[in-house]
Formats: C-alpha cells, sequence, structure tokens
C-alpha cells in the first residue's frame, strides 16, 4: 500500500504502515468518534434555531444568528487551531478541542438560567471553536490512511459517521427540548404577563439538560483520548518554517481557491438547507408543531447519511468531480422546486436534497488538498475550515430573504449556491479530461 507518512509525535500510524506489526484499533474508533461528536453538536443547531426564535421571540432573520455565532467560531479560530496543531501535534489538537466543545456547552445551563440570548450565542461560539480543532485535524488525517487515489472515497466513508451525530441530535432536541406546546400570537396575547413570562421561562430551561449531559460526554472523552496512548509516527520536520510561503502559494492556487468558494457555498447550502428545514415546514404547512416538522429534518440526515455510504461506493465507478457535479445539478433543481411548489411537495424535496448534498464536503475536501505535501496539506485544511462561515453569512441571508419575501423564496438562496458547486466541479473534471493532476 502506497502511504504517505504523518508527520505528527502524537498521530495514529497509518492503517497498513509498515512501522508497526499492529493496527491502534482503540485510537482509529476514538478518530471516527470525532465525526460523530461534532455532527450532534452541528444539527442540534437546527432545533435551536426554532426553539430560541419561540423562547425569545425572534425573528427569521434573528434566529438565525445562531449559525452565524457558531460558523463565525469556525472561522475565526480554524487557522490557529491549524497552527496549533503544526506545533503540538494531533492528539494535542483534538483533546483541547474537546475540551473548548465540552466548556461551551456547559455554559448553556447560566444561559438558560439568566435567559440571555447572547450568553447562548457565546456559548455557541465556544462550542464551535472547539469544533474547529477538530475538523482541522480530522479530515486531512483521514485522507493520509492509504493511498492518494482513494483519498476522497476514504474521507467519504470516515464522514459517513458524521450523520449518525446529526440524527441523533435531532432526537435528542425533538424529544427533550421541544415541549410540543405551540401558541400563536392571539393566544400569548390573551396571557397575563406572569404567564407569558413563566412561558418563555420554561423553554428558555428546556435546552439545560441535554446540554448538560453533552458537555459531560464530551468531557469524558477527551479524558478518554487524553489516557490513550498514540503510537508515534514520523518524526515531524520543521514546518513552521516558510509558513506564509506556504500560504501564498496556496492563495495563488486558482484550483485551490476554487476549493475555497465551493466548499463556502455549499456549507452555506447544507446549513441553510436544514436550519430552515423545520420553519419551511411550519410556515408552508400551517397547524404543524415544530416537533412534527422535525421529523422532515429527521428524515432528510437520514438520507444524508445513505447518501455518504452510496456516495463512496459510486466512487469506485466514477470520478469524485464527475459524481459531484451530477449531484450538485439534481440539488439545484430540488431547491428551486421548493420554492416553486411549496408545502408538502417542498418539504419532500429538501429531505431528497440532504441525499445529494452528502459527498459534497469530503469531496470538495479532498479535491482541494489532492496531491499536496504535509505543509501545505496541514495549512490548506485549515483555510477550507475557515470557509465554513459560508454557514454563518448564507443562513443569515435565507433569513432576511423570508422575513422581507417568504421562506419559500429564501430556498432560491442554496440554490444558487449548489450552481456554484456545479461550477467548480465542471472546472474540475474538463482540467482532469485535459490531463491535468
Amino acid at each position: 500500500m502506497d502511504v504517505q507518512p504523518v508527520t505528527d509525535n502524537h498521530a495514529v500510524p497509518l492503517v497498513g504502515a509498515t512501522q508497526t506489526a499492529r493496527r491502534p484499533w482503540l485510537p482509529l474508533i476514538l478518530i471516527v468518534s470525532l465525526f460523530f461528536l461534532w455532527g450532534g453538536a452541528n444539527n442540534l443547531n437546527d432545533v435551536l434555531i426554532a426553539q430560541f426564535k419561540k423562547a425569545f421571540v425572534l425573528s427569521d432573520f434573528g434566529a438565525g444568528l445562531v449559525q452565524s455565532a457558531f460558523y463565525l467560531g469556525y472561522f475565526l479560530v480554524a487557522m490557529p487551531a491549524g497552527m496549533y496543531m503544526r506545533r503540538f501535534g494531533y492528539k494535542s489538537a483534538v483533546v483541547f478541542g474537546l475540551a473548548l466543545y465540552g466548556v461551551g456547552a456547559l455554559l448553556f445551563w447560566p444561559a438558560a438560567a439568566s435567559s440571555t440570548y447572547g450568553l447562548f450565542l457565546f456559548a455557541l461560539f465556544v462550542i464551535a471553536s472547539g469544533l474547529a480543532f477538530l475538523e482541522t485535524s480530522a479530515n486531512p488525517f483521514v485522507t493520509l490512511l492509504g493511498p492518494r487515489e482513494t483519498a476522497t472515497r476514504r474521507l467519504n466513508l470516515a464522514q459517513a459517521f458524521n450523520p449518525l451525530g446529526s440524527i441523533t441530535g435531532i432526537l435528542i432536541g425533538q424529544h427533550f427540548i421541544f415541549s410540543g406546546i405551540e401558541r400563536t400570537p392571539a393566544q400569548l396575547a390573551a396571557m397575563s404577563l406572569a404567564d407569558r413570562a413563566a412561558y418563555y421561562a420554561s423553554e428558555t430551561r428546556a435546552v439545560q439538560w441535554p446540554y448538560l449531559i453533552i458537555g459531560v460526554v464530551v468531557l469524558s472523552w477527551a479524558v478518554l483520548i487524553l489516557l490513550t496512548r498514540f503510537p508515534k509516527a514520523a518524526a515531524p520536520h520543521a514546518a513552521l518554517a516558510g509558513g506564509g510561503g506556504v500560504l501564498r502559494k496556496l492563495l495563488s492556487d486558482r484550483r485551490f481557491v476554487g476549493a475555497m468558494f465551493a466548499q463556502f457555498f455549499y456549507v452555506g447550502a447544507q446549513v441553510g438547507v436544514w436550519s430552515y428545514t423545520i420553519r419551511y415546514v411550519q410556515a408552508t404547512m400551517p397547524g404543524t408543531s415544530a416537533r412534527e416538522a422535525a421529523n422532515f429534518l429527521t428524515g432528510g440526515l437520514v438520507c444524508f447519511m445513505i447518501g455518504r455510504f452510496v456516495g463512496a461506493g459510486l466512487m469506485k465507478y466514477f470520478a469524485p468531480a464527475r459524481l459531484l457535479m451530477v449531484f450538485a445539478t439534481v440539488n439545484i433543481a430540488l431547491t428551486l422546486f421548493a420554492v416553486f411548489q411549496p408545502g408538502i411537495q417542498g418539504a419532500y424535496a429538501l429531505v431528497a436534497c440532504s441525499f445529494f448534498m452528502s459527498v459534497m464536503y469530503p469531496t470538495v475536501f479532498a479535491l482541494g488538498v489532492e496531491g499536496r505535501g504535509d505543509d501545505e496539506r496541514k495549512l490548506g485544511s485549515a483555510l477550507l475550515v475557515m470557509t465554513i462561515i459560508g454557514g454563518a453569512v448564507l443562513t443569515a441571508l435565507m433569513g432576511a430573504v423570508s422575513d422581507h419575501s417568504s421562506m419559500a423564496r429564501a430556498m432560491a438562496v442554496p440554490a444558487c449556491c449548489f450552481a456554484v458547486v456545479m461550477v467548480f466541479a465542471w472546472q474540475r473534471r474538463r482540467n482532469a479530461l485535459q490531463g491535468e493532476a
């Protein structure tokens, strides 16, 4: 097996590498678990948008700030996370990231106790900062666990565990955060000030216990990784020197910059579709409770998980760029259908959209770092994680469109985003056919 060495003091030795005769199954399982853990955190936000809109009486734009605070953490911390990983190693970056994740989850308790929306946003920023460390480390590492030609398929398989966490997050929110009590504006107006305040406080406190448990579990997982022996791989070289030159090289590479743009718009589309699925169902199917609407989001995540496995299988027969182009084209049609056919049919189109989103993030990521040396791969990974800020910018834009028009028309935003991904895939496919590496 053609395996590249990992220049990381704390990294797990590569599967099949000659430096060890025994596969480190426990470290590998712990690495895969990270995809599950950050999937749960990401999709709990979709529940929080609906919950906070109700608890704090927010506009769609105001509720969308949940994703803005969350993905701002990714944007600001991704590069420091990459520098930290290069300096202290993979294991240290993972433990530090899990510590931030756990602390952020614990901050939900005082935020709920004080009914302070700003403190919730800060807690989400801390969680996202931890996830930036996890994603910056885990994604490039997986691409190194085997031959270059199967890196994209390998990352898709590893990412298949991400939607399992996403589904778990939605189920936690659906059954332990959503109360099932929906008050109309007329009912709220008829309530006394004390009763109305008690209702809002009850809806706010619903997040306390779920996030307390999540925080304890994540911090315990950090301790477990800290105590686990991660065998050393190849010794690190002086990677910190010349970092500016590596950055300039990456940003002057049109193919890499194209991957950054594609990832920015893809993440914006994914986060936007999932964040507003519940709102879309409630807005286009009046009388549907948030708990009932969450079933559509859960269905979408199941399709997403299935798509990950199906996509990884299809990559045995189709080039990743070609598959990405086809999937992006299908999603343009599905999101536009949701715009022009609001209601149950549009909701099912959004559910199906998740299946075709499944391969996009890992495929764009792998195409972005494909064929690069260790230094470029690490710094490039941090830059690609920074593009997750698209989830903050474009989700807020969807909220603004919804406030000024309708939730159905807001789905035109992800349709445009998928068009950008399609163009990127088409260009990579064209370059490959022309013999460009």
